[in-house]
């Protein structure tokens, strides 16, 4: 009877300790598989990164290069308006010493009024 129980015991050992290996190689089994999962995410999360920094940099040129565009728009009309101011001054001159314009030609104040 005691042979018997010794092997018992023995065999009962023998399962804990299979049991235990077993759940350890299962343990490290389901880490590994997370850690390539993780590395996996990580890995996407970068290249996610990469992109939404080089669409950031394009959209950033988009915008500098429009507020160049929008100065340079803001420097012609305010050239524009200069010349248009010295022309219609020109203008003026003329109409003040043209001794053949009559009152009854229209002036260059009248065609600035009716543009």
């Amino acid at each position: 009877m005691t042979t018997v129980l010794i092997i018992i015991a023995v065999v009962l050992v023998i399962a804990v300790v299979l049991s235990l290996t077993v759940g350890k190689q299962a343990k490290a089994k389901r880490q590994g598989g997370l850690r390539s999962e993780a590395r996996e995410h990580r890995e996407e999360g970068q290249i996610r990164s990469a992109r939404a920094d080089t669409k950031e940099a394009e959209a950033e040129e988009r915008a500098a290069r429009a507020r160049q565009e929008e100065a340079k728009a803001e420097e012609q009309a305010a050239l524009a308006a200069r010349e248009r101011e010295a022309a219609d001054e020109r203008h003026a001159r003329a109409d003040e010493v043209d001794p053949d314009l009559d009152a009854r030609d229209e002036t260059t104040e009248d065609r600035r009024r009716n543009r």
